[in-house]
């Protein structure tokens, strides 16, 4: 009876330390792939969410203004004729 529980706590260390090498292997995996990433979004030269929308804005205001333009342009071309 003895020999029998101590093959069992045997395979139970052996599956303790299984899971744990498992365990380190994601987390290398993981940091591995987070850097990667990270190198890859770096060369790729994205810009941030705030720079994103500074310019859209910048663009809106821009649009707006060359439609108030033109309306006046056509505004001005029609008291011409």
């Amino acid at each position: 009876m003895q020999s029998r529980n101590r093959v069992l706590d045997d395979m139970s260390k052996l599956m303790s330390n299984a899971m744990g090498v498992a365990q380190g292997a994601r987390a290398e995996a993981e940091t591995a792939m987070k850097s990667l990433m990270e190198r890859w979004l770096a060369e790729r030269e994205f810009v941030s969410r705030e720079e994103f929308e500074a310019v859209r804005l910048m663009a809106q205001k821009v649009r707006e203004e060359n439609e108030a333009l033109k309306a006046r342009l056509d505004a001005l071309e029609a008291a011409q004729k």
